[in-house]
């Protein structure tokens, strides 16, 4: 896994179309490496899924309209990326959820597996406290700011209701872990 080739890929997919989605995966990257000290051998990993993560709103690669989906893909067919980073950006975020209000479940989880539990936990975590653009916040008001823009009927926001009591245990775990490591 290399650190510096999923942030350049993430950079040419992002940075121009969608600069506030860039600055957005550069602050969960960020999120990611501050979480080494207990990811042990598998910090890289997150930190390449974390700068990763969103790859598939690009429109220079999104087909579906799924981004989840549609990055895996990308990663897994035209990078010949990690299978476990391919993973990660599948079902980052309770992904499945989504999928489900999309009618794309089957496609997900049929083509990308869930990854460990600590490695799912981890991401969520760094993903639901990073702003749209790029700043620390809690999980709470990342919650609060989805169904914001969001709104009351749309699909993400009913999505990331049935989630947020997975983001927020995710949350809390990893919360507890930096601070028994006085992170």
């Amino acid at each position: 896994m290399d650190v510096a080739w999923a942030t350049d890929l993430a950079r040419r997919l992002l940075a121009d179309p969608l600069p506030r989605r860039w600055a957005h995966s550069l602050g969960v990257s960020a999120q990611a490496e501050r979480l080494a000290p207990i990811m042990g051998g598998d910090a890289e990993l997150l930190q390449c899924a974390a700068v990763l993560h969103d790859i598939g709103y690009s429109p220079a690669i999104a087909e579906t309209g799924f981004h989840p989906l549609d990055g895996a893909r990308y990663l897994r067919d035209v990078e010949q990326a990690d299978p476990r980073i391919c993973n990660l950006v599948a079902h980052h975020s309770c992904a499945l959820i989504e999928a489900e209000e999309r009618s794309l479940a089957d496609e997900l989880s049929g083509e990308f597996r869930l990854e460990e539990p600590h490695l799912v936990e981890a991401l969520v975590y760094c993903d639901m406290t990073t702003t749209p653009d790029g700043k620390v916040t809690t999980a709470e008001e990342r919650l609060q700011e989805i169904f914001s823009r969001y709104g009351p009927e749309h699909l993400v926001t009913r999505s990331i209701e049935r989630a947020a009591p997975q983001i927020l245990a995710a949350s809390r775990s990893i919360s507890e872990k930096l601070a028994a490591l006085g992170g």
